[in-house]
């Protein structure tokens, strides 16, 4: 798309924009630009991962584009609604936004990467004095959403003919006031349905952030997209393990590796003391404890549990 064009669609979009993006920010070259929530629950976390991943953004005095020192990637500030058709024309080349919001807004984006953070579902619910019946229930029924476009295609799905009434916050307190006989709504913990009286009896989708792409990008970029998914996955797969070492008799290898499995090949290191061999493995965070009662009681020793920073692939 020509710059000039390009800025034109930017700033009909993104009017308040318009006296925050110099003229030269659209015209780059061999750099990524990635849309991010300006703020809400994925903002933090979309930052920590790229801070993770080793890209420092200078958030200070933050803007709506800014640049990292240390890797060719900027970051644009958005909306999460608006991040997908920001994405789709271009204006950004990728972008970190929940599935339900690339969803709902059903543009031409690739989904590239699930990033394993900002976990929900997308749900009906209603008065919990009710009972539900399946899906026919709502026939000829009025439902609350903020999301018409997935719970269009749902019911569609299911051949059922409902109003759907889309309203903008607050849609758990639309059937106690009469508005709706039902919500569709983002669900965390279930907590404030119970508190307002209803009770989930459809899930209709699992979310949770999602790097999507630009379809299209040049080889340059996409070798950027390459690295930079590498790197999160390599974060990704460090978190929540542990690195244990542990020395075990060499007549009980075969069964210490079937207590941590490893993942790929054993890391045997013999030891000093003949007879013994130290094995090394990643274990989830979660199972050390369980683990290491089951070495012991094999007549495994000097058992080590280590933080991971990083597990690259």
């Amino acid at each position: 798309m020509e710059l000039a064009v390009l800025r034109q669609v930017f700033f009909v979009l993104f009017p308040e924009a318009s006296a925050k993006l110099p003229e030269e920010d659209l015209n780059r070259n061999n750099m990524l630009r990635i849309a991010l929530q300006s703020k809400g629950r994925l903002n933090e976390k979309s930052l920590e991962l790229l801070r993770e991943a080793g890209i420092g953004i200078d958030e200070t005095g933050r803007k709506l584009l800014s640049k990292a020192a240390n890797f060719p990637v900027e970051i644009l500030y958005l909306r999460d609604d608006d991040i997908p058709q920001t994405v789709s024309c271009g204006i950004a080349d990728a972008g970190i936004v929940g599935l339900n919001e690339v969803m709902e807004r059903n543009f031409e984006v690739d989904v590239l990467q699930h990033l394993e953070f900002g976990k929900c579902r997308l749900s009906l619910a209603i008065p919990k004095y009710i009972e539900y019946t399946g899906p026919g229930f709502f026939e000829g029924k009025k439902i609350a959403t903020s999301y018409p476009g997935i719970l269009k295609r749902w019911f569609a799905e299911k051949g059922v003919n409902c109003e759907i009434r889309e309203i903008a916050g607050s849609v758990e307190i639309s059937p106690s006031i009469g508005l709706a006989d039902g919500i569709f709504d983002i669900v965390s913990s279930g907590g404030t349905l119970v508190q307002n009286g209803l009770a989930e009896v459809e899930t209709v989708m699992e979310s949770d952030a999602v790097l999507i792409g630009c379809r299209g990008l040049d080889e340059e970029k996409m070798r950027i997209v390459r690295t930079l998914m590498s790197r999160f996955t390599s974060v990704l797969r460090s978190r929540g393990k542990k690195y244990m070492l542990v020395n075990v008799p060499n007549d009980r290898i075969d069964e210490a590796l079937k207590i941590i499995p490893s993942m790929k090949s054993p890391t045997l290191l013999p030891l000093a003391d003949k007879g013994w061999s130290a094995i090394h493995a990643v274990i989830d965070e979660a199972e050390v404890w369980d683990k290491a009662d089951q070495l012991k009681a094999i007549g495994a020793e000097d058992i080590l549990v280590l933080s991971m920073e990083k597990l690259i692939i």
